[in-house]
């Protein structure tokens, strides 16, 4: 298989990256990162991993980029942020001997192929995305934070009406976890027990969503039940992510009821903020 511009990377007496799998993906993490990766939570998924195994082991990597491309799109990363980070592992793997961080990751140097692979497949889930208009997130089965925002627009309607705040009647709790460590199955084994959990505990018609990669949030109506729920829902939480030893090793959910902000505006960037957490 042709080298192109240090794709797939040269077998050299050095072992640069004979560490393997995990230490290109933390040298291709911090190359993005160094280059403008807006959110650091955000950037591990699943399909990082296949992509980092795939060049280590030298198979041809457009597969598995064109699964990444699917994957960045489907987060919400945007096209020119998806083509920078192809263009730091690149640059990582062009230059191998280089200190960690020190590369200049250039899309105009990644070759073209790989650039189309993953461009074309990113474009394949956002125009689905934008043709279905879909508001149910794949992996958790629950809303996404586009529904959460037309169920707010409701009930800020309502509280209009009333002449009142939408704060008065209802307000949002939100459970995150600190991912950051997990990568592959942990990670997605995590956001599906989260999920499960805030499922049983909120099964009263409350609007339950996934807000990103780590964070649920469930809009609920004011009422003497909410620090009884919050306790049930730290217990079944708890009983799910114990059993295994990576996901309990993550830590404790966070979980925190917030006031609603006084305008429909203010509250979408709020579940923007926090989806990004």
């Amino acid at each position: 298989m042709t080298d192109v511009l240090g794709w797939p990377p040269k077998a050299t007496g050095s072992g640069a990256l004979g560490a393997g799998t995990r230490t290109l993906r933390d040298r291709w993490r911090t190359a993005s990162l160094a280059a403008g990766w807006r959110f650091p939570s955000d950037w591990a998924l699943p399909e990082v991993d296949i992509v980092c195994a795939a060049v280590v082991g030298g198979t041809p990597p457009e597969v598995a980029l064109a699964g990444l491309g699917r994957a960045r799109a489907a987060a919400g990363a945007g096209l020119a942020e998806t083509l920078a980070d192809l263009a730091a592992l690149h640059a990582v793997l062009a230059q191998p001997d280089c200190a960690e961080g020190l590369v200049v990751p250039n899309v105009d140097a990644t070759p073209s192929n790989l650039l189309r692979v993953t461009a074309v497949a990113w474009a394949d889930v956002a125009l689905d995305q934008l043709a279905k208009a879909e508001v149910t997130d794949p992996l958790t089965s629950l809303p996404t934070a586009a529904y959460l925002r037309t169920r707010l627009a409701e009930v800020y309607r309502e509280a209009t009406r009333r002449g009142e705040p939408a704060s008065m009647d209802h307000m949002l709790l939100v459970v995150t976890m600190d991912f950051s460590a997990l990568a592959g199955w942990p990670r997605l084994t995590g956001m599906i027990l989260v999920a499960d959990a805030v499922r049983q505990v909120f099964d009263g018609g409350e609007s339950v969503a996934a807000l990103g990669p780590s964070t649920v949030a469930v809009l609920l109506r004011r009422d003497g039940g909410i620090a009884q729920r919050g306790v049930l829902l730290r217990r079944e939480l708890h009983e799910r992510l114990s059993v295994d030893a990576q996901l309990h090793q993550a830590g404790d959910p966070r979980i925190r009821v917030l006031r609603l902000p006084a305008t429909h505006e203010g509250a979408c960037e709020l579940l923007g903020s926090l989806g990004r957490a």
